[in-house]
């Protein structure tokens, strides 16, 4: 059975347009383990836009789910997901303008930096992702400096004219069976929602999808629990 990581980010984008400390991240990290999910998935901006440091903390604490801290792979957020011990971390790219992460990391283009980072991790028993297009090239530079795991960023596919899903199906399929040729555990996510999901589950290769917007969009409705229950029928 495919693992769902529940991204909450936009949970706290919601808090921090007012700062007035509602909806607690907390909370919705238990309603979310209430509807089934499997893992927690948090990104830890520079600009701390949504995620605070002590949510970091704090979920790692007392969620009861395995965290997954999505990060730059910049000193600044390599020592606190140092001190923090996450189960996992995944190295992703980050612009400071963007409202969402735009595309995969250049890890063929930045082996060095990331080989570092990598092993700083592994010393402290964190699994290490590496967020990458669905690339052969970044596939093989991701086994190269020493991840654990690569996340497929499927934007694209979801991004696509319903005539191209298809192709994107099957090049995300390709990707994924060359990580695993690599020794490499391979996740999915970015852009995957309740009406799409389902194609890139019957390529059957993924272990894990992390999702959160289309989540909590729902959650706006449904309430999060019975949100998350539904993608995890999904994923059944």
């Amino acid at each position: 059975m495919i693992k769902l990581g529940v991204n909450i980010d936009h949970i706290a984008t919601l808090r921090q347009a007012r700062k007035e400390g509602v909806p607690d991240i907390l909370k919705a990290a238990l309603a979310a383990k209430e509807g089934g999910a499997d893992g927690l998935t948090v990104h830890l901006r520079q600009d701390r836009r949504h995620i605070q440091d002590r949510d970091v903390f704090n979920l790692k604490e007392n969620s009861g789910l395995p965290l997954n801290l999505e990060m730059a792979a910049v000193d600044e957020i390599i020592n606190i997901a140092l001190e923090v011990k996450p189960s996992s971390v995944c190295m992703v790219p980050e612009k400071r303008e963007e409202l969402t992460t735009e595309g995969g990391l250049d890890a063929a283009g930045n082996k060095e930096k990331i080989r570092t980072a990598v092993n700083k991790f592994r010393k402290e028993d964190i699994e290490v992702s590496l967020f990458i297009d669905p690339d052969i090239k970044q596939i093989k530079a991701a086994a190269e400096v020493g991840a654990d795991t690569v996340e497929i960023h499927t934007g694209a596919y979801a991004n696509a004219l319903p005539d191209k899903k298809e192709e994107h199906i099957k090049i995300i399929a390709r990707s994924a069976e060359a990580a695993l040729k690599e020794g490499l555990k391979v996740n999915a996510g970015h852009g995957l929602d309740y009406s799409n999901v389902s194609a890139v589950k019957e390529t059957d290769v993924f272990s894990e999808f992390n999702i959160g917007y289309s989540i909590i969009c729902r959650g706006v409705f449904t309430g999060l629990e019975v949100a998350v229950r539904d993608m995890k029928i999904l994923l059944g």
